[in-house]
């Protein structure tokens, strides 16, 4: 299916609007474990039922993949991802750094964004080859050209199965950024890494995972506000890549190398 993305950004926006109007107005109520420390809350269901409710009747065309409940329709190349509550833990803890994320995918490949931080009243927009907004205005990313002066963010350490051997690469790489950036953050949360880098608040987000529902919006926004978003190894991101960066064009490189360290000195440690 071949469209303009732009005529489904009016859509988009709104279907982000509904979400935003259950997080702000809803209590977590019943939390839920979805694993070791991984949660789910009634406002994560609420808010993705309304929108995939939504996106159903405005269009029925288009697949749609939700965190809590995957696939309702598998579409034709086209797919909505949504994490309809990004950040959950720091939203059922009160810490504003949460909100909705809704990304549209042509094969792999995403086209369109929109986050929405409602306690921070800031959203994020993007459709490809128009530039990236914030609350309607246009962002750029950061010009920095050097790790020293950069503050980086970085995403959670992995929880659950398998989340020892995750974090043996997290930690060397971790470690790796401490030595050469200015300053390392966590956020807690894909979309707010990804929207920051877009804005120019952060210079670099490293995100050593890539869920479709996490990623799809905010590498479009980054992507459209002039940061390279790439795999772990440098090569072009897209849906199916391993991990997620995101940079200013200067620092990108550096960032690749530290990585790809990261991942080689964790497979070295497994060996011995």
């Amino acid at each position: 299916m071949t469209l303009d993305a732009r005529a489904l950004l009016p859509i988009a926006e709104q279907a982000v609007t509904i979400a935003s109007q259950i997080i702000t107005t809803k209590l977590p109520g019943l939390v839920t474990a979805k694993g070791d420390r991984d949660m789910v809350t009634e406002v994560d269901y609420a808010a993705e039922h309304a929108v995939r409710d939504f996106l159903s009747r405005e269009t029925p065309e288009i697949g749609f993949l939700g965190e809590e409940e995957g696939i309702t329709n598998a579409g034709d190349g086209l797919m909505w991802a949504l994490d309809p509550l990004d950040g959950t833990a720091n939203f059922t803890h009160g810490i504003p750094l949460c909100g909705t994320s809704l990304g549209l995918i042509d094969h792999d490949r995403s086209i369109l964004g929109v986050i929405d931080l409602p306690f921070l009243a800031t959203r994020y927009a993007a459709a490809e080859t128009t530039g990236a907004t914030a609350n309607g205005h246009p962002i750029s990313a950061s010009t920095t050209d050097a790790l020293e002066a950069a503050i980086v963010s970085v995403g959670d350490y992995a929880v659950g199965k398998g989340a020892e051997d995750k974090n043996r690469v997290r930690l060397p790489l971790n470690y790796q950024l401490a030595t050469r950036v200015q300053r390392v953050r966590m956020f807690g949360s894909a979309a707010v890494d990804l929207a920051w880098v877009a804005e120019g608040k952060t210079d670099a987000c490293i995100m050593l995972s890539n869920n479709p529902w996490d990623t799809a919006a905010g590498v479009l926004i980054a992507r459209e506000a002039g940061a390279i978003v790439t795999d772990i190894d440098g090569t072009p991101h897209t849906m199916k890549a391993r991990a997620t960066i995101a940079a200013a064009p200067k620092i990108l490189a550096d960032l690749v190398e530290l990585a790809v360290g990261a991942e080689k000195a964790a497979d070295r440690s497994q060996l011995q």
